[in-house]
């Protein structure tokens, strides 16, 4: 039978930082509120949780290296509400969130779940921030307590 890793999802002793964008923030203030919701709901201490918050989405991916090099944190969550509007200024911000993020995780070795909403309207956005599609900042804060409990596992001596 071969050996099985998976994350347990609790925040018990977890070192989270949440970065999250000041922009479209009638939206990101409720996916924050979400992800610490589910912080303290799954046994978090608000003394191991850092807010830091970026202007906007395009800056999450330095704030987030910034805090993955203090080695402080065990996972990030980035938040963020990318509204598409008139102009290709959505595809731009959006896609180098992504990309930035990513890369600072595989660069880091921090786990960093991508929590920014990528919406065609406001009512979208609405929708993912705790209405309808559930709180998406909530789920990234679950993905988070897996990921930091899955990197745990794997790390540990054989």
């Amino acid at each position: 039978m071969p050996k099985t890793l998976e994350g347990q999802i609790t925040a018990r002793d977890l070192r989270l930082a949440i970065v999250v964008s000041r922009f479209n923030s009638f939206i990101t203030e409720r996916l924050l509120a979400g992800a610490i919701d589910a912080f303290i709901r799954h046994g978090g201490d608000d003394g191991l949780l850092t807010v830091v918050k970026t202007p906007g989405a395009f800056e999450l991916p330095l704030a987030a290296q910034a805090v993955a090099k203090t080695k402080k944190h065990e996972a990030i969550v980035a938040l963020g509400a990318v509204i598409r509007g008139d102009t290709p200024h959505f595809d731009y911000v959006a896609a180098e969130s992504i990309k930035g993020l990513a890369q600072v995780t595989l660069t880091t070795g921090v786990p960093i779940i991508y929590g920014v909403l990528t919406c065609d309207s406001v009512e979208q956005a609405i929708d993912r921030a705790g209405t309808k599609s559930g709180n998406k900042g909530f789920e990234a804060a679950v993905t988070a307590m897996e990921m930091a409990a899955l990197m745990r596992l794997i790390g540990e001596p054989a």
